[in-house]
């Protein structure tokens, strides 16, 4: 039997079973199985973009271990198909795999927009930060055809409500004009994802991700029209990037980020089966290494749901991992802090304009 052909530009390399069905169906597996013997093309690989209906948009935040108390998700699903990504078990929920679906099956939500607004309007709502892509990232390949983000940006700027963004893709760029009008008022606070300074990592990781260098200089235009940076140097993953993490804190803080954060990787649900097999077919001299070191940082499991140390790990492994990061941000950021956004003007524009006093 010929070995399973590796997937081009995704990160997934299979679907994995939903833990919510009860049932595995064969036949389509074993379709599949036949087309690839007969060298039949079984699998376009082509993204699909679905809209789906929510009724509301804003979601508060639960987790101690994530910092932040809203988020908003104009897609469900990322096109990025970085293998680690913890949002990768939430398309379970809407009947989908974590694994290939969650990159080629992506949920688009149009009335976003709407929903927020009602949402900054209603009475009871007292300005708080409202992250996009707390769960996928708002910048993703849809953006570029829906733009929801923008338009949600729209109304975070006509409300004057403070918001912030995490993403890592330049797309963002596009939207200068309106992330300027929003520093203005301190209302804006962006976190860049930059998980290494190696292309070739990045191609593997984070395959339909921007280069490096695009994400550094979005980090430096961002800087240069004073628009706050965080770099997000996450997932750590030991020996994939955990050697970089000296070079990866001074590159982000030479660009202009003002901070950073960082989590070392877990692997729950089914991110464990989708990265195991990942790693087995892109770097199988390093397979066995890499899992277990993860696997040290988190009790002997790849999978760790405890609150307040499954993002940071434990063990010699976890430990060294900490202290590099206290030597960077005693190097590179010594002098440098991410300001808190502004929650003071919103109050005054609930109607879409300037109240009068």
């Amino acid at each position: 039997m010929k070995p399973k052909k590796y997937i081009k530009g995704r990160g997934a390399q299979e679907n994995v079973h939903n833990r919510f069905f009860q049932h595995i169906y064969e036949t389509r597996d074993d379709f599949l199985e036949f087309c690839r013997l007969e060298g039949e093309e079984a699998d376009t690989n082509k993204t699909q973009y679905l809209p789906i209906f929510p009724k509301t948009i804003v979601n508060k935040v639960k987790s101690p271990d994530v910092g932040m108390a809203f988020s908003m998700n104009p897609y469900q699903g990322c096109e990025h198909g970085c293998i680690y990504c913890y949002a990768r078990n939430t398309h379970e929920f809407w009947g989908y795999s974590a694994g290939l679906d969650f990159e080629r099956k992506i949920l688009i939500k149009k009335d976003a927009p709407d929903l927020l607004e009602a949402k900054l309007k209603s009475k009871s709502w007292k300005a708080e930060t409202i992250v996009l892509s707390g769960n996928t990232d708002c910048y993703q390949p849809a953006e570029k055809k829906y733009q929801i983000t923008r338009a949600c940006l729209e109304v975070c700027l006509k409300y004057r409500h403070p918001v912030g963004i995490i993403t890592k893709n330049a797309m963002i760029l596009r939207d200068l004009d309106i992330l300027k009008e929003l520093a203005k008022d301190g209302l804006i606070g962006v976190n860049i994802s930059v998980t290494s300074l190696s292309e070739e990592t990045r191609r593997i990781l984070e395959p339909r991700t921007v280069s490096i260098k695009k994400r550094l200089k979005t980090i430096r235009i961002l800087s240069e029209n004073k628009i706050p940076v965080n770099a997000m140097l996450a997932p750590i993953i030991p020996g994939i990037n955990s050697h970089e993490i000296l070079k990866l804190a001074k590159a982000v803080s030479d660009n202009g980020a003002r901070s950073f954060a960082f989590t070392v990787v877990r692997l729950n649900g089914a991110i464990g089966q989708i990265f195991t097999d990942w790693i087995r077919k892109t770097l199988p001299d390093k397979a066995d290494k890499v899992l277990h070191q993860i696997a040290e940082c988190h009790d002997g499991n790849l999978n760790d749901s405890r609150f307040g140390i499954r993002g940071r790990g434990e063990g010699k492994i976890a430990t060294q991992i900490h202290d590099l990061m206290k030597l960077a941000r005693r190097t590179y950021f010594k002098d440098k802090a991410f300001p808190e956004l502004n929650k003071e003007l919103h109050a005054a524009y609930k109607d879409g304009q300037l109240k009068l006093f």
